[in-house]
């Protein structure tokens, strides 16, 4: 179970199959991979994924720790399926709350858009944010055999030590408010990219509101 090493031998193979494994999303009507088909493949995308964005030692040692508490580890075929429930309850949960779900093979993908999340300038969550905070960790106690990726990430205003600590102290915040929640700390990788990753255009206000945002992304313990 050395995630380092297969990084690239599955995240090559996994890549051929998005090409040929196509199927309707029924919630968006988009285009996306046959996930429970192809669970064995998309497995090892946990080191490509989450692994990238934090270094896979540690991401690792989260493993061997949630392994040795006797969480179990999802293998095959059966790892599409598990995605499959989680992705169907927190799009249930998550209904009309904002956050935004999306599905890369076995990676789901959350996003929680700054404006609802936070106040300006500030990492501490708005209180009428905790119930969907709430909601979120109480999928994540369900299906416990996933890891838990939460980034900050932030516009282009102001400066860029100012935006990497802020961004760093949101994906915090929404760390620590889960573990309050029971769910295990072990499961985390926390980090904050600043204005780093941006998703929309920063010359627009509709672009920069889009660009503060937490995302947690979700990928099986295998």
């Amino acid at each position: 179970m050395n995630i380092t090493k297969n990084v690239v031998a599955y995240f090559v193979v996994g890549s051929l199959t998005l090409t040929s494994c196509q199927t309707a999303n029924p919630y968006t009507g988009e285009s996306q991979q046959a996930k429970a088909t192809t669970g064995a493949i998309f497995g090892g995308l946990f080191g490509a994924g989450i692994g990238a964005l934090s270094g896979g030692s540690n991401a690792e040692r989260k493993q061997r720790a949630l392994l040795g508490a006797g969480v179990g580890a999802l293998a095959g075929a059966g790892i599409g399926a598990y995605m499959d429930k989680q992705e169907s309850e927190l799009r249930r949960e998550l209904e009309g709350a904002g956050v935004g779900i999306s599905r890369n093979g076995n990676q789901i993908t959350l996003v929680m858009p700054g404006d609802i999340t936070f106040s300006t300038g500030s990492s501490g969550i708005v209180g009428q944010f905790y119930p969907t905070l709430a909601s979120v960790a109480k999928v994540l106690n369900k299906y416990n055999r996933t890891m838990v990726a939460i980034t900050g990430h932030t516009d282009n205003v102001g400066a860029r030590d100012y935006n990497y600590r802020l961004s760093e102290a949101r994906a915090s915040s929404v760390a620590q408010f889960l573990q309050t929640q029971a769910v295990e700390s072990q499961r985390f990788q926390v980090s904050g990219r600043g204005m780093d990753q941006p998703i929309a255009n920063n010359n627009t206000a509709a672009g920069r509101q889009a660009n503060r945002r937490v995302s947690i992304q979700l990928a099986p313990l295998n």
